[in-house]
């Protein structure tokens, strides 16, 4: 489990915007490659760690107004829930966020590099804030990160259409040497 808090120079509600939005996670989770919307409180998460694909459906459980915002998996390869609570300060100039982030898996252990990627959360964690808070401070953060959720969503086809033409030419060559061997048994 991580734990970490940061303060951040701006308004509670932009922070809440934000960080209540997961089609952003990508772009400041360093470890979240893609998200796909498939409602309004349910979001497919896709990571690759090593040379494993982790894939996970998590459904929003808590989305209380500029207070708390929480999810949890119900689906896939990686348990993980997190809880991200807001806190205004300065009369509401600036705000305190706190995030909980727990992921193991469903069953027994995990292999070597979720391991890794577990053990390393904590200080992943305070790096990915960091980053938010730099980025979001300058103003530069949604566009940054509508760009980063752009390139991920069109990386993601492009992977999917490569794994499909891989199984089509793997489907064919099979084929075609089911083919040869039954005319040499001809």
């Amino acid at each position: 489990m991580a734990h970490e808090r940061i303060e951040v120079d701006l308004p509670l509600a932009k922070v809440y915007e934000y960080l209540s939005d997961p089609g952003y996670f990508p772009h400041f989770f360093e470890r979240i490659d893609h998200i796909n919307k498939v409602n309004s409180q349910t979001f497919e998460f896709y990571s690759e760690l090593g040379s494993e694909e982790y894939e996970w459906t998590a459904n929003i459980i808590d989305n209380l107004r500029n207070t708390r915002f929480a999810w949890i998996t119900i689906s896939g390869g990686l348990n993980q829930t997190g809880t991200i609570r807001f806190t205004p300060l300065d009369n509401g100039e600036r705000t305190r966020v706190d995030i909980n982030l727990d992921c193991r898996t469903f069953y027994g252990e995990p292999a070597e590099e979720l391991a890794n990627f577990i053990q390393g959360l904590p200080a992943q964690l305070k790096k990915d804030l960091e980053r938010f808070k730099a980025e979001v401070e300058d103003g530069k953060f949604k566009q940054n990160a509508e760009d980063t959720a752009d390139a991920a969503e069109e990386a993601h086809e492009e992977k999917l259409e490569a794994e499909e033409e891989a199984k089509a030419a793997k489907e064919a060559k099979e084929a075609e040497e089911a083919k040869e061997d039954e005319e040499v048994a001809a």
